[in-house]
């Protein structure tokens, strides 16, 4: 006779979710620091915002955002650490873009039936991120979802809250024409285009060595996200940031408009860095038409800076990766205001 609990036969091991909770617990408690009170376990994480108080006008900036089907291909590849560092990589991008740096993260992972193994490595690649950044993951929710999910799928969704001062926020609005734009480069494809990637390259051959590459075309795929912040470290206090944009989803063509003021737009000079193989391989086997690439991909650029022309020598003395990539220009919006234009020269 079965010893099953009618919820487990519905498909929900509450077991299951506990040890995945055991399993974590060490890598999660090891961000935190003395401003935790209360951290995995209780109903809701607690954080003293005493710290705050030596601030002028602290501003607190959120931002929400998951890894989409990269899920798939790191799954398969059973990169699961790596999965973990690109959610809470591509959190702290978001938020950075604005000066914020991060204080507290929260992690959602949903699947049809909870591995704990599994999740505790996702979660464990988490908190090295959060290590890494300083950053709290003071909490987060491990969903058993059978009936929305297929067997080996899930979803990994993260929170994030960060902090800048009110007079150092960079929202892009000094930006003139003349300005320079200067890229950052990216570790792969970040959290963008898998969709795409996997209606190109069928799932047999991810783990086929590509010459290409010097590696698996499953590795390079699942390459975690990179975080700015040190490079954004680098830069702090030295250099008159005005602008600052990750490219995700949209390429350049939708993320630069997002920090350009109204009448101005960009040239990017795609001649200015070298286009690394992954993406060239996915254009040449995909036939994917060249333009395509630049608003699906951030074809090895992830972050781009705006500075004033006269700035940009201190920043490659400081930041000597920086690529001189683009300029700002004018370009009257013709009927779209939201919209600046983006020349992919």
């Amino acid at each position: 006779m079965s010893t099953k609990s009618a919820y487990e036969h519905a498909g929900v091991d509450i077991d299951a979710g506990n040890r995945a909770v055991d399993l974590m617990g060490a890598a999660v408690r090891s961000t935190y620091g003395p401003e935790v009170l209360r951290g995995i376990g209780a109903f809701g994480g607690l954080w003293d915002a005493q710290k705050l108080r030596a601030m002028q006008a602290p501003v607190l900036v959120a931002s929400t955002d998951g890894v989409g089907t990269k899920t798939i291909v790191s799954a398969a590849m059973d990169l699961y650490e790596n999965l973990g560092q690109d959610i809470v990589n591509h959190c702290i991008n978001d938020i950075l873009v604005q000066g914020a740096e991060p204080l507290l993260f929260l992690d959602y992972v949903a699947m049809p039936a909870l591995d704990p193994t599994k999740v505790a490595r996702l979660v464990s690649g988490a908190a090295e991120a959060c290590r890494e950044a300083g950053c709290a993951l003071i909490g987060g929710e491990t969903a058993e979802m059978p009936g929305v999910y297929r067997e080996g799928q899930m979803d990994l969704v993260g929170t994030i809250i960060g902090v800048v001062e009110r007079d150092d926020i960079i929202d892009g609005s000094r930006i003139k024409v003349g300005d320079v734009l200067y890229g950052l480069a990216s570790s792969g494809l970040h959290t963008n285009g898998f969709s795409l990637v996997r209606s190109i390259f069928p799932q047999e051959r991810w783990p086929k060595h590509e010459s290409d590459l010097g590696t698996t075309l499953g590795e390079a795929l699942a390459a975690p996200h990179r975080s700015y912040l040190p490079a954004y470290g680098a830069l702090k206090g030295a250099v008159d940031i005005k602008g600052m944009a990750h490219i995700t989803g949209g390429g350049f063509p939708d993320n630069l408009p997002r920090i350009l003021p109204d009448g101005l737009g960009a040239v990017v000079r795609r001649g200015a860095w070298d286009v690394p193989p992954l993406f060239r391989l996915i254009e040449r086997k995909g036939g994917v038409d060249h333009d395509e690439m630049y608003r699906v991909f951030n074809m090895g650029i992830g972050l781009v800076l705006v500075l004033s022309p006269n700035g940009g020598p201190k920043a490659e003395e400081l930041l000597p990766e920086l690529v001189c990539m683009g300029e700002v220009i004018s370009a009257p919006n013709e009927g779209s205001p939201d919209k600046a234009r983006v020349i992919l020269a």
